[in-house]
């Protein structure tokens, strides 16, 4: 019965338009009521505790940074340099989606930021040069996502605070299934667009291309100072969040000389924006974190999958499966800070390895992004490619099973992101490392 009042009190507010933040605090007030121990003063207190955490200091400067990024003209100058690295290639500007999505991706961890990057600067040129714009627009939503799976990533911070994994680890173990992420795309466009009569890009001379690197070379070192820093402990995710930010603020303001004093208040107004919705949605949600625990429902789940804790590998099926579905209704941050509380228990219970779960789960959840009705990256590719939802959905669908096969491979593969993390926190030799991924060689 407690789960039923929880499920129906949450879907309930939603169905009626309830914002989602609210909607977590009305579940929580409602299972105070039927558990018989309403006080207001435990809503504030939570709400208060929910946002009062250090490690949560990383999502607003992130956030900051990726548009400052945007803004000050680093990621037009990391796209220019994927164009000349692959824009000649048949179907070209496809696989500088790809690869400029990797790059971007590695530095603002902001699905929405860098989909909306790629397409502005993208979809003319893609538009110009003949390329079918449905399949372009579902690319470049499908490369968008890789941001939260590929650090640094608010969706790894969230999860963290949440399920009290270590952030440092969770970012260096979702490097390997991001760039995975990636050449699945790198695949399915090459399978979907080989047949297609685009207009290719001259192949760029070798100047053209240390041009391009030149130009944008201090955006194209920024993911290797960020994570290089994380990996070997000269500062935590908080304080490689605040660098990032100010290298992106002097770069744009300084070296580029593209951010203008007068744009900073719009800047900084956008990123407050969007911090403001997450702080509260965190800061709801451990409302409700701490009423599942009270009201034991972790404990009810875990009865009902009993039978599944001493097969690790089926469990993971059924709970990717159940964040899937969940996704196609709830957005990124809600469906995390929901499903964690219930979920991390029977993870601990079956011995699942906390970290590589967290993976699967924040990759699951990116992969929501793209997953009607709610997909919010398909609502940013829409409006900005002027492309009409039902055709992006269309569009999506080849990278949207490629993405989905990766998540599946890796929930059968755990070696996959459990040895790269071993070897990049130094826990083992790069010939370990391959020899723990194929065991066969």
């Amino acid at each position: 019965m407690t789960v039923a009042v929880f499920l129906l009190s949450l879907c309930g507010a939603m169905a009626i338009g309830v914002p989602v933040a609210f909607s977590l605090v009305l579940c929580g007030l409602a299972l105070m009521l039927y558990m018989g121990i309403f006080d207001s003063q435990i809503v504030a207190l939570k709400l208060i505790e929910g946002a009062d955490n250090y490690q949560l200091l990383a999502l607003p400067f992130f956030l900051l940074a990726g548009e400052l990024m945007n803004a000050g003209g680093l990621s037009r100058r990391i796209i220019n340099f994927a164009i000349s690295l692959v824009g000649h290639f048949p179907g070209g500007l496809g696989y500088v989606v790809i690869l400029a999505a990797l790059i971007l991706a590695s530095i603002s961890g902001s699905a929405a930021a860098d989909t909306a990057a790629l397409a502005s600067i993208l979809i003319p040129m893609m538009r110009k040069a003949n390329y079918d714009m449905p399949r372009s627009a579902g690319l470049i939503a499908s490369g968008g996502i890789i941001a939260p799976v590929i650090p640094p990533s608010g969706g790894y911070i969230i999860f963290g605070v949440a399920a009290n994994v270590s952030i440092t680890q969770l970012f260096l173990a979702g490097i390997f299934p991001g760039i995975l992420m990636g050449l699945s795309l790198v695949i399915a466009w090459a399978i979907v667009a080989r047949h297609d009569k685009v207009a290719t890009m001259p192949r760029a001379t070798g100047v053209e291309r240390v041009k391009a690197f030149r130009d944008g070379f201090f955006a194209l070192v920024m993911p290797a100072i960020i994570l290089g820093c994380i990996k070997f402990g000269w500062a935590t995710p908080t304080e490689a969040a605040v660098f990032a930010a100010a290298y992106a603020l002097f770069c744009g303001m300084v070296i580029y000389r593209e951010l203008k004093p007068s744009q900073l208040y719009g800047v900084f107004l956008m990123a407050a924006k969007t911090t403001a919705v997450v702080m509260f949605l965190v800061a709801a949600a451990l409302i409700s974190a701490w009423l599942i625990t009270q009201a034991n429902i972790p404990a009810e789940m875990g009865t009902l999958l009993e039978g599944l804790k001493d097969n690790p590998t089926l469990l993971l099926v059924i709970m990717m499966a159940l964040v899937v579905l969940v996704g196609t209704a709830l957005d990124f941050a809600p469906t995390v800070l929901i499903l964690t509380p219930i979920l991390m228990p029977l993870v601990r219970a079956a011995g699942i390895n906390e970290v590589y779960f967290g993976v699967l789960f924040i990759m699951n959840n990116a992969i929501g992004l793209i997953t009607p009705p709610v997909g919010i990256v398909l609502n940013v590719v829409s409006g900005v490619a002027r492309v009409s939802m039902g055709r992006v959905i269309r569009g999506v669908a080849p990278f949207f099973v490629a993405q989905t096969a990766v998540l599946f491979l890796l929930v059968l593969l755990p070696q996959w992101v459990i040895a790269p993390l071993q070897w990049l926190r130094g826990r083992s030799s790069f010939g370990e490392m391959i020899q723990a991924m194929f065991p066969l060689f």
